[in-house]
């Protein structure tokens, strides 16, 4: 038993048992009665106790956790008719040693002079269904919280190992086409191509460095977006269709690494942006309210068409990080498509 066990177990032992009895005090008049009081409370806290331990560390981790409900139920009813057995059954040693209830009356003696023999066994009982009940649904509740957190833990992790996977890949599609392009540049001995060579090396350094921060500057994800619009841009001469307006953040202001890439991505590489008459993207970042508001709209070619298939996070599972990430309403991500554009529209709080 772990050390987290046993102090669940004594704070319920100690709940259960000192609650029933604080209530037993006032109702049942016991300050009129201390000594009987305090028999009862002392004869009670052996049986408490068995009724805790025993449902918290072998019925419900044996039975109700397996799902086998029928056991436990069983064994429950069994463990209960046990708590009585012990205190009014003369199984229980330590009241005779003290005696403690020397005119106690056998099971089968119906002839008492009070409440009817059922009421009074209904009285006896309550109690310790209440501390059986009581007991088993707060662990229920801790059990599936535990569960919850374990599941997120785990898919936070799926989603971080996939990431890595993915920023490993590098997209080696957009990483070839940015090198043949640069080299195209270097042939020519066009001017913009240290600045492009320079561009590349900051997209790298980032996705393998810098992206392995829980959270950077908003800035640098700007950074990653213009570079990797400019060496796009590389692959047609004769210019694309691309409108970029993305606001000058605080330096301050952090976001989640590799949060929004996956959007301008998804828009590449269905929008068929080489099309000059129909194809467009078009980015926009702006701070309000403190919200982050970004989109992206894209063109949708009229037969469809998709490229560069291997590498880049992808919607999905974006869509799973801003979940474990801005949870509770700390992000709002609206994606509507219509036979014309596919817009995104994310919002995440500052």
């Amino acid at each position: 038993m772990t050390n987290f066990e046993k102090n669940n177990t004594l704070w319920q032992i100690l709940l259960w048992w000192g609650s029933w009895h604080i209530i037993a005090f006032f109702l049942g008049n016991g300050y009129e009665h201390l000594d009987r009081f305090f028999v009862r409370v002392f004869a009670n806290v052996f049986v408490f106790a068995m009724v805790v331990f025993v449902n918290l560390n072998y019925l419900l981790p044996k039975f109700f956790f397996p799902k086998k409900i029928f056991l436990f139920i069983i064994s429950g009813i069994l463990l209960l008719l046990l708590a009585i057995a012990l205190l009014y059954g003369g199984i229980l040693p330590m009241l005779e040693w003290l005696d403690l209830i020397p005119t106690r009356r056998p099971l089968s003696d119906s002839s008492a002079k009070g409440p009817p023999i059922g009421i009074r066994w209904i009285v006896r009982f309550t109690p310790y269904i209440i501390t059986f009940l009581g007991s088993t649904t707060i662990e229920v509740v801790r059990f599936a919280n535990q569960k919850e957190k374990e599941t997120i833990r785990l898919e936070k992790e799926k989603l971080d190992s996939e990431l890595k996977f993915l920023k490993s890949q590098v997209n080696p599609h957009f990483l070839f086409n940015a090198l043949n392009n640069i080299y195209s540049l270097a042939v020519i001995q066009a001017p913009q191509t240290p600045e492009s060579v320079m561009q590349l090396s900051e997209i790298l350094r980032y996705m393998v460095y810098d992206s392995n921060e829980e959270k950077v500057s908003l800035k640098n994800e700007i950074n990653y977006i213009n570079n990797f619009v400019d060496l796009k841009k590389l692959k047609d001469s004769r210019g694309m269709n691309i409108e970029l307006d993305l606001e000058d953040p605080p330096l301050n202001l952090k976001i989640v690494p590799l949060l929004l890439i996956p959007f301008v991505e998804n828009a590449f590489k269905h929008s068929k942006i080489e099309n000059l008459k129909e194809g467009f993207i078009r980015i926009s970042l702006s701070i309000k309210d403190k919200w982050i508001d970004f989109q992206v709209v894209n063109s949708v070619p009229k037969v469809p068409f998709t490229k560069d298939e291997v590498g880049g996070v992808g919607l999905d599972n974006t869509k799973k990080r801003l979940q474990l990430l801005y949870p509770n309403g700390q992000h709002e991500l609206n994606i509507k498509k219509t036979d014309d554009e596919f817009k995104v529209v994310l919002k995440i709080a500052i």
